[in-house]
């Protein structure tokens, strides 16, 4: 196999700035699309990364991209969108319809490898429009197979720059208790490095082709424990009301209501109905079988989610 050369779609956002980073680490040259090279910045500078403007929704686009190139790797998702049955224009669009236009790309300019971000629960039949787009993402992943396709599966990703355990954080410094939905809904946090080196491993490896890997983290934990955990370890720690389901939803209509994107969805709500963990019987491989020791969300999250701004530290002490 010649040396990893490799296209990551999706490689500004927060997994992706990690892997980009790890790869640059390991001097494997990167190309990096994006919509807006401004946002981009701090990962001009890693040596070997080269970021473009680019129209990633463009078939012409990614074939160019792709020329000469040993790997696509495509961490392309969004969380809210539209409702509609399966699931909206949006969701389509991100999960199912890209990573089709990529693997066609890559069997018209000869890339053999290409490793695709899905989601552990993902299902075609699924509860959600979220689960359910992202199982037909896995379908699209492996349309062709002279493209081997890598599926990783992963459980909500904790890290530094993370959307998770860092609003939950954030929404307990400036509320005085946490009205939350789904409390009981049980997560496997994976952190975001042990993510980016399995893709890497994966990407060296060549037994990893045609393969499905589910990465969650070495503990379980309900929904109002993480939320709990996220508020001490910033110095904020508020009671927790759970809400009924009526509620919940209740209220994921009113920040659905809300401009910009919403902190929840009823889309979420829905997904929350099964527990996003291992599953006891399940035939995909997991992260030791690509020699990764899994990190544990306590040894890394009071480090990022810790009071650092003068700011923060006043509240703190005065218990806001």
């Amino acid at each position: 196999m010649r040396d990893p050369n490799v296209v990551v779609f999706g490689g500004s956002g927060f997994i992706g700035s990690h892997l980009v980073a790890l790869l640059a680490q390991e001097s494997i040259p990167v190309l990096l699309p994006t919509r807006h090279a401004a946002r981009v910045r701090h990962l001009t500078t890693l040596p070997g990364v080269d970021v473009v403007e680019a129209n990633i929704h463009d078939d012409s686009t990614l074939r160019q991209l792709l020329q000469g190139r040993t790997a696509a790797i495509n961490l392309v998702g969004i969380l809210h969108g539209s409702r509609a049955h399966p699931y909206g224009p949006e969701f389509r669009r991100a999960h199912v319809d890209l990573p089709r236009r990529i693997v066609e790309a890559c069997v018209v300019a000869r890339v053999p490898r290409y490793l695709h971000m899905s989601a552990l629960g993902a299902n075609v039949n699924g509860p959600s429009m979220y689960s359910r787009s992202k199982a037909d993402g896995e379908l699209a992943a492996r349309s062709h197979p002279e493209v081997a396709a890598t599926i990783f599966r992963p459980s909500v990703v904790f890290g530094p720059g993370d959307h998770f355990l860092t609003m939950f954080a954030r929404l307990q410094r400036h509320l005085p208790l946490v009205p939350l939905a789904c409390a009981s809904a049980a997560f496997q946090p994976v952190y975001v490095g042990d993510v980016a080196t399995a893709f890497l491993h994966a990407l060296r490896d060549n037994h990893a082709s045609h393969q499905v890997y589910q990465l969650a983290g070495p503990t379980t934990y309900t929904l109002a424990e993480l939320v709990r955990l996220s508020g001490r370890y910033a110095g904020c720690e508020r009671r927790i009301v759970e809400l009924s389901p009526g509620l919940g939803r209740l209220q994921a209509r009113f920040f659905e209501a809300l401009p910009g994107e919403p902190i929840l969805t009823r889309d979420n709500l829905d997904s929350m109905t099964v527990d996003n963990v291992l599953a006891p019987a399940m035939r995909d491989l997991t992260a030791a079988s690509l020699g990764i020791k899994l990190t544990p969300l306590e040894a890394v999250a009071p480090h990022y989610l810790a009071p650092t701004e003068p700011l923060d530290r006043l509240r703190t002490r005065a218990g806001r």
